[in-house]
């Protein structure tokens, strides 16, 4: 394969250390029977490991040149698809088929992993899991306790719909051209049933981003004109405790008092 222009607003950052493949692929566990689908597989190296392992393999590339070759070394493999698409826009449920959820895996760019998560979230009862390369800060924002320097609205949003597992750790030399920082394998497991019971989602989730947006304030004064020291203190919970030392069950504690104000 010729070689590619990386495109730095796509923040393409291409795996290409044979070993890490190898491990990522050991991580996913690809198996017959599987449909799975890949977001930005860029120049195709894990996309050709996985072709080999599943029953179909959805590839969503949104660089029109990258999606065009890998259209073309895929065209006569009846069980790879190749779609030159954006996958914050993308509905990934239409490719479930009856009995078998979707599987997704991907070297997410960093700049829109975030939105990329919650998208697939929506998506989440056609997911059986996710795993995804991502910037190892985010990974630790994704599975982080209580009480840790990590701990904010993305691991609580995603703790509450996931069951995490951080994977790996891969540093800036796997990948051409190497980022500027060290990346991370997770796998994310969406949950059946939720952890802790909501009402509400959309006051859960102002609750929680109330709370991050304002995290050195105590819960009194960050929920201020939501709840009053009194509800809260009425949920077993102390109104001057900041919010990043609040378990799921507490956050859902509170978003489901506020949700029946």
């Amino acid at each position: 394969m010729s070689s590619h222009h990386k495109r730095k607003e796509l923040g393409q950052h291409f795996l290409h250390d044979p070993a890490i493949v190898r491990r990522i692929v050991a991580a996913i566990d690809p198996r017959p029977g599987d449909i799975m689908a890949e977001i930005g597989p860029g120049e195709g190296v894990l996309t050709r490991k996985l072709a080999t392992r599943v029953d179909s393999l959805h590839a969503v590339e949104l660089d029109p040149q990258l999606a065009a070759r890998l259209q073309e070394e895929f065209r006569s493999d009846p069980k790879v698809f190749v779609y030159h698409a954006d996958a914050l826009g993308f509905d990934f449920c239409r490719l479930r088929r009856r009995g078998h959820k979707l599987r997704v895996v991907g070297n997410l760019p960093y700049q829109v992993s975030t939105p990329l998560l919650f998208h697939l979230l929506q998506h989440a009862p056609c997911i059986e899991d996710m795993c995804f390369m991502l910037q190892k800060e985010v990974v630790e924002r994704l599975c982080a306790a209580p009480g840790t320097k990590a701990y904010g609205r993305l691991g609580v949003m995603i703790q509450w719909r996931c069951h995490t597992e951080r994977l790996f750790v891969v540093g800036p030399g796997a990948f051409q051209p190497p980022p500027k920082v060290d990346s991370g394998l997770v796998r994310l497991i969406p949950y059946t049933t939720a952890p802790v019971a909501v009402t509400d989602e959309s006051v859960f989730a102002g609750i929680v981003a109330a709370v991050f947006n304002q995290r050195r304030k105590t819960l009194r004064n960050a929920l201020k004109g939501i709840l009053d020291a009194h509800q809260i203190s009425a949920l077993d919970i102390d109104s001057g405790r900041r919010g990043e030392t609040l378990t799921l069950e507490e956050f859902a504690a509170l978003g489901n008092a506020a949700a029946h104000r």
